[in-house]
C-alpha cells in the first residue's frame, strides 16, 4: 500500500511538505535534548497506577470516594394521625438524611399502593405511620417490593419539642446503633434488628450526611417491647445526654411480603389498645358494684346488740353511795318520762275519738238531709210538748224577723 501511494503525484507533494516542517522544527530545537520516544503500551495506560508487587497486611485498604450503599427510606403517614404522632414523624425525618418524604396517603387505599410509591421514589425501605381513632399509632417497617414487613404498636411517645432535653447532635451525622443481648437470642428479633439497622443507619458517604459520629441510637428489648432512645456523645469516656425522641415499639406481626403475605411470626402476648381500655372500664364498673354489694351486706349482717352489758355492772367501780344515788335519779327520771308519755298518749286517743264522732255525725246529716239541731233546743222542745194549754193549744217560742221572741198558739186539727 505504501508503494502504491508513492507512485501517485499527490504523495510526493505531501512528503516534501512534511520534510519542510521537520527541518523548521529541528532549527528551533537546536541546543535542546530530544525527548525519548514512548512505547505504544505506555501511551494507553497513562491514567492508571501500576499495582504494587507486595502489600503489607496491616496496611489499610484505600476507601472508595463515591457513595456505594444507596439505601433510601420512604417516610410517610396515612390520614387520621394525631398532632403528636405527626411531630414524631418529623423528628425521625430530621435524624435520617437518607429519607424521602411523601404526602399523606388516603385511608381508603390499600397498603399495596405504598410499594408503587416507593418504586416511583427509588426507595428500598419504607416507614409508614398509621393512626386509629385519633389515639393509637401503628408503624410499618418494610423492605419495599421484596419483604419482609413488620407491624408495631407505638406507645409512650415523647417528641423532641415536648422533652426539651439538653442534647444537641450534629444534623445529618452518622449514628452508632446499639442493641441489647436479647436481639441475638430469638430469630424474630434478628430479623427486626436487620431491618432497624438498614433503616436507621445512615449510608457512608451519603451526599446529605456529615463525616462525624456524635450520637448513639439504642434499641433495648424489655417486657416484650423494643425501647427506642437517642443520645448525644459528649466525650470519649462515654458521657451521654439524651436528645430525643423517645418511644416504645410493641411488635405485633411479621409478614413474608411487603405490606402483606403470609404471617411468619405473631406476638401471643399482644393486646389491642381498644380491648385494654374496655377491660379497664369493666374493672372500674366491677369495683363500684363490689362496693355497693359490700355496703348492703354490711347493713344486713350488722349485729344489733354489739355489747351486752348489765345496767348495774359499773356500780362497784367507784364509791357505792354515789353510784346508787345516780341510779335512783335515773330511775326517777325514767318514771317521770313514762308518766308524761302516758298522759300525752291518752290525750291523743281522746282527740282521735272526738274527730271520729264528728265525722260520723257529719256523714249522717248529709244522708238524711236534715239540719243539725243543737241538743239544748231539742230538750226545750220536748219540755214544751209536755205542757199543754187548757184549750188544747201548744205554746212555743219563735224568733221573729227582728230577732225578738214571739209566742204563737197553735190549734189542734179537729
Amino acid at each position: 500500500m505504501k508503494l502504491m501511494q508513492t507512485d501517485k503525484p499527490n504523495a510526493k507533494g505531501k512528503e516534501t511538505a512534511n520534510l519542510k516542517k521537520k527541518l523548521k522544527s529541528a532549527k528551533k530545537q537546536k541546543g535542546k535534548q530530544k525527548p525519548k520516544p514512548k512505547d505504544s503500551d505506555e501511551s494507553d495506560d497513562e491514567g492508571i497506577e501500576p499495582l504494587k508487587e507486595t502489600r503489607i497486611s496491616d496496611e489499610p485498604i484505600p476507601r472508595k470516594s463515591k457513595w456505594t450503599n444507596k439505601q433510601r427510606v420512604l417516610v410517610l403517614c396515612a390520614r387520621g394521625i394525631n398532632h403528636r404522632d405527626r411531630h414524631l414523624m418529623r423528628d425521625l425525618r430530621m435524624l435520617m438524611p437518607h429519607h424521602r418524604a411523601e404526602p399523606k396517603m388516603e385511608r381508603w387505599k390499600t397498603l399495596q399502593v405504598v410499594n408503587e410509591m416507593s418504586e416511583m421514589k427509588h426507595c428500598n425501605k419504607v416507614m409508614l405511620f398509621e393512626g386509629r381513632r385519633k389515639r393509637d399509632l401503628y408503624m410499618w417497617l418494610a423492605n419495599a417490593g421484596v419483604g419482609p414487613s413488620v407491624k408495631f404498636l407505638i406507645e409512650n411517645i415523647h417528641t423532641m419539642g415536648e422533652m426539651k432535653l439538653t442534647g444537641n447532635c450534629l444534623r445529618g451525622s452518622r449514628p452508632l446503633i446499639s442493641f441489647s443481648e436479647e436481639f441475638t437470642k430469638h430469630p424474630h428479633l434478628l430479623l427486626i434488628k436487620e431491618l432497624l439497622v438498614q433503616i436507621f443507619g445512615v449510608p457512608n458517604h451519603h451526599p446529605k450526611s456529615q463525616p462525624f459520629v456524635d450520637r448513639v441510637i439504642t434499641f433495648t428489648y424489655l417486657d416484650n417491647r423494643i425501647w427506642y432512645r437517642h443520645f448525644q456523645i459528649l466525650s470519649e469516656d462515654g458521657g451521654l445526654t439524651e436528645v430525643g425522641p423517645r418511644f416504645v415499639m410493641n411488635p405485633i406481626k411479621i409478614f413474608n411480603g411487603s405490606f402483606g403475605g403470609d404471617p411468619i411470626w405473631e406476638n401471643a402476648a399482644y393486646q389491642s389498645p381498644a380491648k385494654h381500655r374496655q377491660l379497664l372500664r369493666k374493672a372500674a364498673s366491677e369495683k363500684y358494684l363490689q362496693k355497693t354489694k359490700k355496703k348492703v351486706d354490711r347493713e344486713v349482717n350488722a349485729p344489733r346488740d354489739t355489747h351486752k352489758l348489765t345496767p348495774y355492772g359499773e356500780i362497784f367501780k367507784e364509791s357505792v353511795e354515789e353510784q346508787v344515788k345516780q341510779v335512783l335519779k335515773q330511775e326517777k327520771q325514767l318514771s317521770k318520762e313514762a308518766q308524761v308519755r302516758e298522759r300525752i298518749e291518752k290525750k291523743q286517743k281522746l282527740m282521735k275519738q272526738k274527730d271520729a264522732m264528728r265525722k260520723l255525725k257529719l256523714a249522717t246529716t248529709k244522708k238524711t238531709g236534715t239540719k243539725k239541731v243543737p241538743a239544748r233546743r231539742a230538750m226545750r222542745k220536748e219540755g214544751d210538748g209536755s205542757r199543754k194549754s187548757s184549750n188544747g193549744v201548744k205554746k212555743g217560742n219563735l224568733k221573729g224577723k227582728n230577732g225578738g221572741k214571739m209566742q204563737v198558739n197553735r190549734k189542734r186539727d179537729v
